[in-house]
């Protein structure tokens, strides 16, 4: 680089003075640089006429490609411009599921519009994947829990909740409590986001040497809550999302009759972007229509939901039944 920038220099001064003045360096190390570029391109570059010094025509044709490309490097290592929300013009793809967007996406979008209204996030349903798809450039941001993330994978707690059970209101139980012979008598309908069956409340189940029938198996929490008003099963569900959609869906919020420790939800991205000011600032939006929209935290959450959870003290198998 410092050899194309003295080339730059004595092109566009056309004297061995001119070009030390310009990059800042001594006339005889100028007079060397001449030499190394005379040797490496076998062209005298410079040539003396009268006075002083002309251009050779191989020279006249290197000028202004030269002098691109030493003001094109000098532009990208110069240093970044201060982050200005209103000026970010970027799509980012972030992987979220309903549940997320209910809860968050109308403090995120107004954030967005207020502060960086040419930003635009475009959400994309959580996978088995997102490790991977973050990893590979394909998505910036991924918000779920998530049990082993590779190495090298930054997160970050985002939110906690804790279950419930729904019931359409005028259900049989809709005014007493569930006895837990009760609860898996009843058909389930499960939230099953990944479209995996089972889960930590089988888990617990389980242990007691119980198994509930999942009549229906979704992968959208607001089509579970929907189907729970239109029918007679039950749903163990996020409370967050269940207290939103109560009143407008008719439906009666219960407790769990059997003890589930709740859980927390992280922001996990790439740590190629930790320097990069857009997506911080993309990150920090999230954290903060957090703390806005769900900022009451439940104690000793899980950081995910089955029974291998580093945080539940349990390193048994797994029993899964789906009836």
């Amino acid at each position: 680089m410092g050899l194309l920038v003295s080339l730059d220099a004595l092109l566009q001064e056309g004297s061995v003075t001119g070009a030390a003045r310009r990059v800042g360096l001594s006339t005889p190390a100028m007079s060397h640089a001449l030499a190394r570029i005379r040797e490496r391109l076998s062209d005298p570059i410079l040539v003396r006429s009268g006075r002083g010094m002309v251009l050779t025509p191989r020279a006249l044709a290197l000028k202004d490609q030269v002098h691109s490309v030493v003001t094109e490097a000098r532009r990208a290592l110069a240093p970044e411009r201060p982050f200005v929300a209103s000026e970010l013009a970027r799509t980012f793809a972030v992987h979220a599921s309903d549940y997320v967007l209910t809860i968050l996406g109308t403090s995120v979008d107004r954030i967005l519009r207020e502060e960086a209204p040419n930003a635009c996030v475009r959400f994309v349903p959580n996978t088995p994947d997102d490790p991977a798809l973050l990893r590979d450039q394909g998505s910036d941001l991924a918000v779920g829990i998530y049990g082993d993330l590779p190495q090298e994978m930054r997160s970050r707690q985002l939110l906690t909740d804790r279950f419930v059970c729904v019931v359409r209101r005028g259900h049989a139980r809709a005014k007493k409590r569930f006895t837990l012979e009760q609860f898996v008598g009843i058909p389930h309908i499960q939230v099953a986001p990944r479209g995996k069956p089972g889960g930590y409340l089988d888990d617990v189940l389980a242990e007691r040497g119980l198994s509930r029938t999942v009549a229906r198996a979704v992968p959208y929490f607001v089509t579970a809550l929907q189907l729970a008003a239109a029918t007679d099963y039950v749903l163990t569900i996020s409370e967050r999302i269940a207290r939103h959609f109560a009143e407008p869906l008719s439906l009666t919020i219960l407790e769990v009759p059997v003890k589930l420790r709740p859980y927390a939800l992280s922001l996990v991205w790439h740590p190629r972007f930790d320097g990069d000011a857009g997506h911080r600032f993309l990150r920090e939006i999230f954290l903060r229509a957090a703390t806005e929209a769900a900022g009451d935290r439940h104690e000793e959450p899980r950081t995910r939901l089955d029974a291998t959870d580093p945080t539940s003290g349990q390193t048994r198998k797994r029993k899964r039944r789906l009836a």
